[in-house]
């Protein structure tokens, strides 16, 4: 097949164009380099199957494919907040735009929506039909309501217009090719521990999050997009809980850092427990995650000392 991945040269994108890449498909990879990285997906440059367009998806483009994943968007508090009106037009017209290209030339379309659809939740851990608890004129949403509008986007899209649609919702990632500076617990600390500095951990450390490993992650994108029973929205991540103070720990250990442990004042909206019940994803897609969180963490880590040393 012919396929689309916006935000392709980002941490998440360029894995998911390594994987179609090996199935045999053609891709063309979308990106306007906001987040991602050439780095990223040089080593698919000059592959016959790869093409790389900058492109802002913002704006609308003409092209012929079979397939849309669309993941662009910024996805860390660090980048999202940092132009806060691009981030939401990014998620607006971005839906807009790709709903578009895919009505017009009948191709399947999957949107990689977020587990902060569902805000600081009272239900524990998330299930698809819990609504969520969202401050809609907070710092964070941007992204979060950004993600919420482009959901319903695809639903009206699908109602309406008959696009053949599948949405899921992206709990914590992690892996190699995650930017070192993106805010994210995992690369923060990571980043922090390879350089022996203090490991900042917000409020008392007893947040909960669920951590997923890259690999596990796209192999549920790539089954959701070919499966016919459901469109979703289906949870993907791993429901394993650790408190954010026990990952600064395990890091440390992990990295036989000599770095000590400091706590700042928690931000704002940043949410207290993040679990997903992956019901669903068990049941349509046959799947659940395999990575444990020491296994992941290790294959990050070394990623990290190559990019610092």
């Amino acid at each position: 097949m012919r396929i689309l991945v916006t935000g392709g040269a980002g941490f998440l994108g360029s894995h998911l164009c390594d994987r179609l890449i090996e199935q045999g498909h053609d891709v063309i990879c979308l990106d306007n380099y906001f987040t991602g990285s050439k780095k990223n997906i040089e080593h698919l440059i000059g592959n016959p199957r790869f093409e790389l367009i900058r492109h802002d998806v913002t704006e609308p483009i003409l092209l012929e494919v079979d397939r849309i994943y669309n993941l662009a968007c910024p996805a860390s508090p660090v980048h999202y907040q940092y132009n806060p009106v691009k981030t939401i037009k990014t998620s607006l017209l971005g839906a807009v735009n790709m709903l578009g290209l895919a009505k017009r030339v009948k191709a399947r379309i999957l949107q990689a929506s977020t587990s902060e659809v569902y805000g600081d939740p009272t239900v524990h851990p998330q299930t698809e039909d819990y609504w969520g608890n969202v401050n809609p004129i907070g710092i964070r949403s941007c992204y979060d309501e950004g993600k919420r509008v482009a959901e319903t986007l695809f639903m009206d899209y699908h109602r309406q217009n008959k696009v053949d649609i599948r949405i899921v919702r992206i709990f914590n990632t992690y892996g190699p090719r995650m930017h070192p500076n993106d805010g994210r617990v995992v690369s923060n600390f990571i980043v922090q521990a390879l350089q022996n500095k203090d490991i900042t951990v917000y409020g008392d450390g007893s947040q909960t999050r669920s951590f997923c490993f890259a690999s596990d992650l796209i192999e549920a994108i790539l089954r959701m997009m070919e499966q016919n029973e459901s469109i979703g929205p289906i949870n993907i991540g791993n429901p394993g809980e650790f408190t954010i103070l026990e990952l600064a720990e395990k890091i440390i250990e992990l990295t036989g850092s000599k770095s000590k442990i400091i706590k700042e004042p928690l931000p704002s909206d940043d949410p207290k427990q993040r679990k997903p019940d992956i019901s669903k994803a068990k049941k349509t897609l046959n799947w659940e995650p395999k990575v444990n969180l020491n296994e992941g963490l290790k294959e990050t880590i070394a990623y990290f000392k190559t990019f610092l040393d």
